[in-house]
């Protein structure tokens, strides 16, 4: 059929507004990362450099002065710039640039947690040492007035320090505990209302003492997981450095503060936050850890929450640490009672203790607005499906999943039921007095409602639990395999992450929500960031025993003496890495798998990065030649102290080969045996299966030789474990064979 003259005018004239809107937006200068890898100290400024190189590309030198935005030279060289795509483009041709990447947001990714992992607060330690080590935390800021960060009895701040302790609003000074601050807002077209290190999202302050908060007694929120609330190391030093904002942690900030990190002189970096995996050279966490590594910091990351979906990890580059989420043995439970006598047991963190015997209930269900038309399911408390009338002082059950409290304090309830819509052990904090029952439980309430003229019940304050089955991968924790390196295992290490009490800022409520009056010193919080501090502190625990230790080898320490998890699920492997966090026995682990920076170059070329691109990350005069570098031998090409194996064909018969190298340091003399622990028609062989060390450094090379048929039906993974063990030490690298799915839907 013909189409009428005004519609055909109409559609005409639509569509050039959106040629013309894309044509706009294909014209619009977006800030563009310019990574030029290594320092040239022997050059002219970074910043003339940077000047000169976007004046060349831009053709206006006046233009290219107004679209630069900021260089990195402290510790890497580069620049953001407002770029054009065709300049982006051109830019990335240009000889000394590694790679041009557009500027993206990332996400956000203790009383009990420390003792769990057999750290108890008399732990040996190295005061003096411990006091001298800096932890660097990327973060939302930090407040210095918390309990936690009491400098009372502290040194000189030390000599090695060269941040420095920006002030701002909300933030007035730095102490000896908390010894340097900045913030970083580059992307001046994002409004900041408070522009300073101060941590207005409680995030930074969590994290900060879960890795080295001072011991605080009595510790709580409201009276739930009482406890002393303390760091990995007490004594430690912290240096806060603000990239995330209420819009996120944006890249050009995120390389900013790794690159006055790395020159300020921090030990260790802590990083929660992360976002989906890109290639190495475009990925700024992975860029500027990089870089730390060189200058022998290890940088600790989250693994990311978007579990328990398989390939779904993030930050995996293999010179930085990648942290799951464990549960540890405790839990909150928050009891329901209903009129009837019975009662249910549910998950939430509910700090109202209940100032009656009973309070009305109702129902989404029963309390539709049915006076006018909505969107949404009235069963689940949508908003906007409610009659206040209805909600207004009473307990409300929603077969909504979390949250909806949020939605009945609005309409005046005081309290929710929720169904846990799937599994999850987070105790999420409410906002009124609530709790997230299972469909069991559900049913049962929703029965009683429904069946009963006058329906009441009680939400009691939560309690403390013991929980037998821990430690256990969190279902929010993210998982492999991981899509980068595919034959890198990635998380490395599981943490407490689930539940984890600590510090917290008093600019913000409780549950961030601005009609939330409560203000705490602690609180409880879920996620691989709340993990990723343990590592953080655990490392640098190890530190303070081996200042001298590479990146790796404290990394390879963590792995290797980690405890493997016993109840896990089927894809445990792909979400615990080589399992729980243990970190007094990871400052005596017997041997260490080091790598170092050659074999990195080995693997980055075996990765299909080109050695002009390596030579600008490594800097100096040496050249690279991936097709003349020695290749890096194995499945894997990299000294790591798991070993991984993905098959990409259904039907593939397994073969795979790992070189390794360790290094003695534990007793001069001292002899290793192999034991490996394999499933059925898997085959490992270790060659040798012995190794004899003379003296302390003595380094032994070894391989690992795995062999088997095409994977069962039905199974995705098959998984072994190596354990060289001296009758002191136990030295574990688990093995993992990961068939891809033939069908997405599989997993």
């Amino acid at each position: 059929m013909e189409m009428p003259h005004k519609l055909l005018a109409f559609v005409f004239g639509v569509c050039l507004v959106a040629t013309l809107v894309r044509a706009v937006n294909d014209n619009e200068r977006k800030p563009y990362i310019v990574y030029m890898g290594e320092l040239d100290k022997s050059r002219i400024s970074t910043v003339d450099e940077h000047h000169n190189l976007l004046a060349a590309t831009i053709g206006d030198e006046s233009v290219a002065r107004e679209s630069r935005i900021h260089s990195y030279g402290r510790s890497f060289n580069g620049f953001v710039a407002r770029l054009l795509p065709h300049e982006a483009k051109r830019l990335s041709d240009e000889e000394g640039v590694v790679s041009v990447f557009e500027n993206k947001r990332s996400k956000l990714h203790t009383t009990r947690s420390w003792d769990f992992l057999g750290m108890p607060s008399t732990v040996k330690r190295s005061p003096k040492i411990e006091s001298n080590i800096i932890i660097g935390v990327l973060d939302t800021g930090i407040y210095v007035k918390a309990r936690s960060f009491d400098d009372n009895g502290y040194g000189p701040i030390p000599a090695k320090w060269r941040g420095k302790c920006v002030t701002g609003a909300n933030f007035t000074r730095c102490n000896k505990k908390v010894i340097g601050a900045r913030y970083y807002n580059l992307d001046y077209m994002i409004s900041v209302d408070n522009p300073s290190p101060a941590d207005e999202d409680g995030h930074g302050t969590h994290t900060s003492s879960t890795a080295a908060g001072i011991p605080v007694k009595h510790a709580s929120l409201f009276g739930i997981a009482k406890g002393t609330a303390r760091g990995g190391v007490p004594s430690a030093r912290i240096a806060m450095y603000k990239v995330c904002w209420e819009e996120g942690c944006s890249d050009m900030d995120l390389l900013a503060a790794f690159d006055d990190a790395i020159a300020d002189g921090v030990d260790i970096i802590s990083i929660s936050i992360g976002g989906s995996p890109r290639r190495f050279y475009e990925d700024p966490i992975a860029i500027g850890s990089f870089h730390a590594m060189k200058k022998g910091i290890l940088t600790s990351c989250s693994g990311g929450n978007s579990g328990p979906s398989p390939g779904t990890v993030q930050n995996v580059a293999p010179w930085l640490i990648t942290v799951a989420a464990s549960g540890i043995d405790r839990q909150f439970r928050t009891a329901v009672k209903l009129g009837n006598g019975e009662k249910a047991n549910g998950f939430s963190i509910n700090t109202f203790s209940p100032k009656k015997a009973m309070y009305p209930l109702t129902s989404g269900a029963l309390a539709t607005n049915v006076s006018q038309g909505y969107y949404g399911n009235a069963s689940a408390c949508d908003w906007g499906t409610l009659d206040m009338n209805k909600v207004k002082g009473k307990i409300v059950y929603c077969l909504g999943s979390s949250g909806q409290d949020y939605t009945i304090n609005k309409l005046e309830g005081i309290g929710t039921i929720m169904i846990m819509s799937q599994k999850t052990e987070v105790a999420s904090t409410t906002i009124i007095p609530g709790t997230n029952v299972d469909i069991r439980a559900g049913l049962k309430i929703e029965r009683y409602i429904n069946t009963t003229k006058n329906p009441h019940a009680v939400i009691y304050k939560t309690k403390t639990a013991s929980l037998e089955k821990a430690p256990f991968v969190a279902s929010f924790s993210s998982r492999g395999p991981q899509v980068i390196s595919p034959n890198i295992l990635k998380p490395d290490i599981a943490a407490p992450g689930l539940n984890i009490l600590a510090a917290y800022s008093k600019l913000t409520s409780v549950t961030g929500l601005p009609s939330d009056s409560r203000r705490v010193q602690f609180n409880i919080i879920s996620g691989t960031s709340m993990a990723c501090p343990h590592v953080s502190g655990a490392a640098a625990y190890v530190k303070s025993f081996h200042p001298d230790w590479s990146p790796a080898a404290i990394k390879s320490a963590l792995m290797t003496t980690a405890t493997p998890m016993k109840t896990m699920e089927p894809d445990a492997e792909l979400g615990s890495g080589s399992g729980q966090l243990n970190p007094e026995s990871a400052v005596h682990p017997g041997l260490v798998y080091d790598i170092s920076l050659s074999s990195y170059i080995s693997f980055l070329c075996k990765e299909g990065y080109n050695g002009t691109a390596i030579d600008l990350l490594i800097g100096g005069k040496k050249k690279h030649d991936c097709s003349k570098f020695k290749p890096a031998k194995g499945t894997d090409g990299l000294n790591y102290p798991s070993m991984h194996m993905q098959l990409n064909t259904t039907g593939s018969r397994i073969s795979a080969v790992f070189y390794r190298r360790v290094t003695n340091v534990g007793y001069g003399k001292s002899v290793y045996k192999a034991k490996v622990t394999s499933p059925k028609g898997l085959s490992v062989l270790v060659i040798p299966n012995t190794l004899r060390f003379t003296f302390l450094h003595q380094k032994k090379d070894f391989k690992v030789v795995v062999k088997g048929g095409s994977m069962p039906n039905g199974t995705l993974i098959l998984s072994a474990l190596l354990e060289w063990n001296d009758s002191m030490h136990s030295v574990k690298s688990p093995i993992v064979i990961y068939q891809q799915p033939s069908s997405p839907f599989e997993t």
